[in-house]
């Protein structure tokens, strides 16, 4: 059984306030929960999205893997279906408060 860590309740009392505020989660977010899980927490040998980065480096690593410039199995891809909007939307959320 896998133990839930830190930053996976961050992510979801993250996304439970926006809810609760009547926020919607942009769909965008809502993309990532195939592959890195509902709150970003990853499993396996998916990396967790959820606070293990601030929002730049976070925008930059999605600007790398759109360039091709970072190794990626799908996210070069994956990346590349994302407006610079909702890469900044998915940074704001999954961005580690500091």
């Amino acid at each position: 059984m896998r133990t839930v860590t830190g930053r996976a309740i961050l992510a979801v009392l993250l996304l439970a306030a926006g809810a609760a505020s009547g926020q919607s989660v942009p769909s965008a977010v809502q993309g990532c929960n195939g592959c890195h899980g509902p709150a970003g927490e990853g499993a396996g040998s998916i990396p967790a999205i959820a606070g293990t980065m601030d929002r730049d480096a976070f925008l930059e690593a999605m600007r790398q893997f759109r360039a091709d410039q970072r190794p990626a199995t799908i996210m070069n891809r994956i990346s590349r279906g994302f407006t610079d909007a909702e890469l900044a939307q998915m940074a704001d959320l999954f961005a580690r408060r500091q």
